[in-house]
């Protein structure tokens, strides 16, 4: 398979000077293809899918590794994907696609300055201007050194019709001077305008005392209230006043001796307002100029912002990488983007500021870009019978469309007899079922959108079954168990590995016994051996097409059946007179453990004591044992070859527990306990004060005494108590010397007598 992949590669490979191309209607251009190979023919396909002959406007010039196609005078219908396209002396075909764009430089046809018009009609100043793309036109008033956009929104009678000319309503003398026309195209950044003259033929005369404005007379109105009063005097009130409503207001006064007037200045303050701020699209590459007109009085400063950094630019900032460039004035900024890059999709904030106020608004540069392939992974591998996914990624902005080619047949959405097509959001997978050896080779996935075209070529190589695995290993052999490692194979065929499986057998059977691997890994557990017996093994790989070859066979000898090794034991104290040793079995020689053979002695003995325990279990318990005692103790395991060594241990039984305390104790909780312990103590406290109160005057009791009687009888209550007092009771429990577990109280008297002198007796009967 490796040489069958290697012929699959040496093929002709063709290119083409330039893989995209804008070019200006009427220009001309030239591409060269390129062959490297040995090719037979060499030919060139335009837009349509014809092949190209040379004419006089489209000449081809074919060497024997090269084409030029050149292009005079280009119009919009060249635009297109052009492919050149090489066949070899097999008849085999490979190509290479370039992409030509057309477009129409800013032209302005027969524009005359100046236009004349009469007053009071209709008035549509002409602008004839053609582009590809179609022109963005914007219309500005020239008045002294201010130019200011012309908007339907502050100019009511002048209306940007769609031809792109100005139409002004009932034009007036005071419409008269020069209207610039300027046309863009946004996504190359090409700008150009031509200044108009406009000429007002006739005047407005009046013949009454009048307000005027800008040369024209006011009527009465909801925004314009006039109103005369007595003495000549006469009031101009503006209502909902606008920008507009600035400007120069002459005041006309006549009667039958003549006429006067006097002018004054209207300026109207604005707050700031963003009028024009658009959306932008633009092409990878190309240049992005994104505009924003603002108006008010004064005019506001204009700034940007890039919303994904919170970078700002002003008028005449650049970026750091010199692509991004901010020019403005007239309250206009224009912010320019050069060799626009999809890193500066986003949103941008247009920012005015005036002493007056602010106002911001948002656009969206969305960026257009020819397809990109998103795989890597350009060689698949299967066998016939056995399906594939080819998976051809794609990211572009249009969405582009993917076609599936394979030789110089276009594989159809439909797919065919061993071929399907699935399509979803920008990712096409081709599956192909093998049914010889005529589907593997090469397949074309081509991707086409508005920007371009790009294909990308995969390769369907036949499958093999893994090679051998080597230095094979054998380790932590015993009698029933072995342990096999492998090295992986140098090759797996072009299909991932699936498991690996371990023959072994006797030398002396001819029947092999298979073991397989746990997923992917490369040691192996042979349970169930015989001992002392040799064996061979041997490991071959397996994945989706087959199993690979076995490796080299290494041959191993279990170990003979031996004697098992001392166990491991460790001890924790039983119950009362016992204890309590765990058994953990180690190596049992090959054969099961039948008994453990426990002896055991106190250290001050000679004669050993010996328990046989199962060899089933884990444990061995000794009792009865004596107290306060340190016992020697040797385990022995057993199996049918013989005994292992022994091991030794030894340990300490505690003194006898204490008996009563276990009677009293032995049945309660933690709770009771500590119950019975405060219990106790209260009543030693209690024997404690009485004594202090008889004996020392003193004590809790003695307090109390003293705050019930009064002071005047304080003493002689006292004696009298102290004559009077009865005798107090200790009953507490004692121990026979002989040790034995029982309780007999002893019954002490204790008098105390007014002298505060004590005598004690015991009862006979109790001593």
């Amino acid at each position: 398979h490796y040489l069958r992949l290697l012929s699959l590669l040496s093929v002709l490979q063709v290119s083409i000077s330039l893989n995209k191309v804008e070019l200006s209607v009427g220009e001309s251009k030239f591409f060269k293809c390129t062959v490297i190979g040995e090719p037979v023919k060499l030919e060139w396909f335009n837009p349509q899918g014809e092949r190209i002959v040379s004419s006089q406007r489209v000449a081809l010039h074919t060497g024997e590794d090269s084409s030029r196609l050149t292009i005079y005078n280009a119009v919009v219908e060249d635009a297109g994907i052009y492919r050149c396209q090489t066949t070899d002396a097999q008849g085999q075909t490979q190509e290479a696609t370039m992409v030509l764009e057309m477009y129409q430089k800013l032209t302005f046809r027969d524009v005359r300055s100046p236009q004349e018009f009469r007053h009071g009609e209709a008035a549509e100043v002409v602008c004839d201007v053609i582009a590809s793309p179609a022109p963005a036109v914007s219309w500005f008033y020239q008045k002294g050194f201010k130019s200011m956009e012309i908007t339907e929104e502050h100019y009511s009678r002048f209306q940007v019709l769609p031809n792109n000319n100005l139409q002004i309503h009932k034009v007036t003398k005071a419409d008269e001077g020069v209207y610039r026309c300027e046309a863009r195209v946004e996504a190359r950044g090409e700008i150009d305008f031509v200044d108009i003259e406009v000429v007002v033929n006739g005047e407005v005369c009046s013949d009454a005392s009048s307000t005027e404005v800008k040369g024209q007379r006011l009527q009465r109105s909801e925004q314009y209230v006039l109103n005369t009063m007595e003495g000549g005097r006469s009031t101009l009130t503006i209502r909902n006043i606008i920008q507009g409503d600035g400007g120069g207001y002459t005041c006309r006064a006549t009667n039958k001796a003549g006429a006067e007037e006097r002018e004054l200045f209207l300026k109207v303050f604005v707050q700031p307002h963003i009028t024009q701020l658009r959306n932008v699209t633009a092409v990878e590459g190309s240049a992005a100029m994104i505009s924003c007109v603002a108006e008010g009085e004064p005019l506001p400063e204009i700034s940007w912002r890039r919303a994904n950094d919170g970078r700002s630019f002003t008028d005449g900032d650049k970026s750091q990488d010199g692509r991004m460039d901010v020019r403005g004035r007239h309250g206009k900024s224009m912010l320019t983007i050069s060799g626009v890059k999809l890193t500066d999709l986003g949103r941008f904030d247009c920012e005015t500021l005036s002493r007056i106020g602010g106002h911001q608004k948002s656009m969206f540069l969305d960026i257009e870009y020819m397809p990109k392939f998103q795989t890597n992974q350009t060689i698949f591998y299967s066998w016939e019978g056995n399906p594939v996914n080819i998976s051809c990624d794609v990211k572009s902005n249009p969405p582009a469309t993917m076609l599936w080619r394979r030789e110089r047949l276009t594989i159809s959405a439909e797919g065919t007899a061993n071929t399907r097509v699935h399509t979803i959001d920008g990712k096409s997978l081709l599956e192909v079922t093998p049914v010889s050896d005529r589907d593997f080779g090469r397949y074309n996935c081509t991707a086409r959108n508005n920007i371009g075209a790009k294909y990308q070529e995969f390769i369907l190589a036949q499958a093999d079954v893994p090679s051998n695995p080597y230095s094979v290993r054998l380790s932590a052999v015993s009698q029933r168990i072995a342990t096999v490692t492998f090295m992986k194979p140098d090759s797996h065929g072009g299909v991932p590995i699936g498991h690996y499986l371990v023959n072994y057998k006797d030398v002396g059977s001819q029947d092999w016994r298979d073991v397989k691997s746990h997923g992917v890994q490369t040691i192996v557990l042979l349970t169930g051996l015989e001992p002392n017996t040799t064996y061979e093994v041997r490991v071959a790989a397996v994945n989706g097409k087959g199993q690979g070859e076995f490796s080299h066979t290494e041959s191993f000898q279990t170990l003979p059946i031996r004697e098992p090794s001392p166990p491991a034991v460790h001890g924790q104290r039983g119950m009362g007179k016992a204890y309590r040793l765990g058994l953990v079995k180690q190596d049992d020689g090959g054969m099961p453990i039948v008994e453990y053979i426990v002896k055991y002695k106190t250290d001050k003995e000679e004669q050993w004591m010996t328990k046989l325990v199962s060899g089933q279990q884990d444990f061995a318990l000794l009792q009865p044992l004596q107290w306060n005692t340190r016992y020697e103790v040797e385990i022995t395991a057993r199996n049918v070859k013989g005994l292992s060594e022994p091991t030794f241990y030894q340990f300490f039984m505690p003194q006898k527990p204490d008996i009563i305390a276990d009677s009293l104790f032995s049945g309660l909780g933690l709770g009771p306990v500590v119950g019975l312990g405060l219990v106790v103590l209260l009543l030693v406290l209690v024997v404690v004060d009485v004594s202090c109160y008889f004996l020392r005057q003193c004590g809790l009791l003695m307090c109390i005494t003293r705050k019930l009687c009064s002071k005047k009888t304080a003493t002689s209550g006292k004696s009298k108590e102290m004559e009077e007092g009865k005798a107090a009771y200790l009953k507490l429990p004692l121990k026979e010397e002989n040790g034995k577990e029982t309780l007999k109280p002893d019954m002490i008297e204790i008098k105390v007598h007014s002298d505060n002198s004590i005598h004690t007796k015991q009862d006979d009967s109790k001593a």
